[in-house]
């Protein structure tokens, strides 16, 4: 292999290794229950550690610990009400669904992306979602590349 090549492959592969993990995340998920816990609703109640970057009432947003980008950040409301994903949103969900969108625009004013940043919404096993609490992902600080993916 050229050394060329062999760059290349260095740089490419931790990169594949992180998009087949958290493809293989999704595809284990377990099916979602509107009472389990999830992950998230242990970072909220601070039983797992994070690190916030901005709370309210409504919102808690930490940093990712698998970033895709120099700013990743998750936001989540603080209560799911049903709100598993996506797909799941009813019209009660409108206002909180808002909020997080507001939110990932004070944060990503907070992170100083003023240049852009991307706000990504995972959904079902084929969208890559792995946590069943609807989050936002705002990945920023890097130049983003379309198609995403």
């Amino acid at each position: 292999m050229s050394h060329r090549v062999s760059i290349l492959s260095s740089h490419i592969s931790p990169v594949s290794a992180v998009m087949a993990s958290e493809k293989e995340a999704a595809l284990a998920a377990a099916t979602p229950s509107d009472d389990s816990p999830t992950i998230f609703d242990k970072i909220i109640s601070k039983e797992i550690p994070s690190t916030v970057v901005y709370e309210d009432d409504k919102v808690l947003a930490f940093r990712d610990i698998t970033p895709q980008g120099p700013v990743h950040i998750l936001l989540i409301p603080k209560v799911r009400d049903g709100l598993t994903g996506l797909s799941k949103a009813e019209e009660r969900h409108i206002d909180i669904l808002g909020r997080l969108l507001y939110t990932a625009k004070l944060v990503a004013k907070q992170e100083g992306l003023a240049e852009g940043f991307r706000i990504v919404i995972n959904d079902g096993p084929q969208g890559c979602q792995s946590v069943y609490h609807i989050h936002v992902h705002l990945i920023g600080g890097r130049q983003m590349n379309w198609p995403p993916g």
